[in-house]
């Protein structure tokens, strides 16, 4: 930290960043000092006083109340982030005040949870009962710049080649899963063996997120085809695709053991995808695996050592 940003952060006072936030959130300087149990006069001396450390008016002061500058805009959301951060960690202190003797925090993509993390994560906790796992379900990007960021310890998703971030990130194995063509059990690929992508380009698709890691590979391997998808629905959960699917609105592309634990939603067929690309890995990414703290490597050994779960024998949903 360079020294004139250690100079900001000490002339920071958080008692008048939470009552510039009462101030914003109330609009009055009277409401705010009624509810903070103080002065108006005190909780206007400290906003000029926060006004005179950030060199900037704040707010517009008027008969009926106040109003945010542009600068008390950004200053409110970066207050916010702030008192925020500060009671989650008054709570996880807390915590370890009553037994906990660790804390792991963890992004991971929707394939991750919904596959393999509920069974490892489980297998996990029963050994180590003292630490605390925080897991946050994100698209795969956003699981890196997490990490990237120091907003997680670890991440698990599917790491797309060439892909750069600042600081540089390390990746391990996970897991690996094989995407599958869902299908109503009436449709013209449901007796199919397997298929390719280019058959799917022909149908109505029931796609996921735009960002995540399976609809940019459906976008990209259409592009090499020359193609476009008929995405007729877009939805954030591999739950409501497979009721989006099974109700006719179009056909989907899915993890086959995220299809496998849906089993009884519908009548579904799963038709194994050819192409290259349908087969991935899940890794583990931090930004350094050695200087993780001692209980975010035991869930990493774990879940490395964490045999694969057993294959779902049935594809089709009765």
């Amino acid at each position: 930290m360079k020294s004139s940003e250690r100079n900001f952060a000490r002339r920071i006072d958080l008692t008048s960043l939470q009552l510039f936030v009462a101030v914003c959130e109330l609009g009055s300087i009277g409401r705010a000092a009624e509810r903070e149990f103080i002065a108006a006069s005190a909780v206007s001396k400290r906003l000029s006083d926060l006004e005179a450390t950030v060199d900037t008016p704040l707010l517009h002061r008027h008969s009926r109340g106040v109003r945010l500058t542009p600068a008390g805009e950004s200053l409110l959301h970066h207050a916010r982030t702030v008192l925020y951060g500060l009671e989650k960690m008054q709570g996880e202190l807390s915590e370890y005040a009553d037994g906990v003797r660790g804390h792991v925090r963890i992004h991971a993509n929707i394939s991750a949870i919904v596959q393999f993390l509920p069974e490892d994560l489980g297998a996990f906790t029963r050994e180590h009962g003292q630490i605390k796992i925080d897991l946050e379900e994100h698209l795969s990007p956003d699981v890196m710049q997490a990490v990237a960021e120091g907003a997680a310890d670890l991440g698990i998703c599917h790491v797309r080649q060439n892909t750069a971030s600042n600081p540089p990130l390390q990746t391990a194995p996970y897991r690996e899963d094989r995407l599958v063509l869902v299908v109503p059990h009436h449709h013209l690929l449901a007796d199919s063996v397997q298929a390719s992508f280019c058959e799917v380009l022909d149908h109505d698709i029931v796609g996921l997120h735009a960002n995540s890691s399976i609809s940019l590979a459906m976008h990209q391997a259409a592009a090499r085809a020359g193609r476009s998808l008929k995405l007729r629905i877009q939805v954030t959960g591999l739950d409501a695709m497979v009721r989006m699917i099974d109700n006719g609105l179009g056909i989907g592309v899915l993890p086959d053991r995220a299809f496998a634990l849906m089993q009884g939603v519908g009548r579904l067929r799963a038709v194994p995808l050819t192409d290259e690309w349908a087969w991935r890995e899940l890794r583990i990414v931090a930004r350094d695996f050695q200087a993780l703290p001692t209980t975010a490597r035991l869930l990493v050994d774990h879940l490395r050592a964490s045999p694969p779960p057993r294959a779902a024998h049935a594809i089709e949903a009765a």
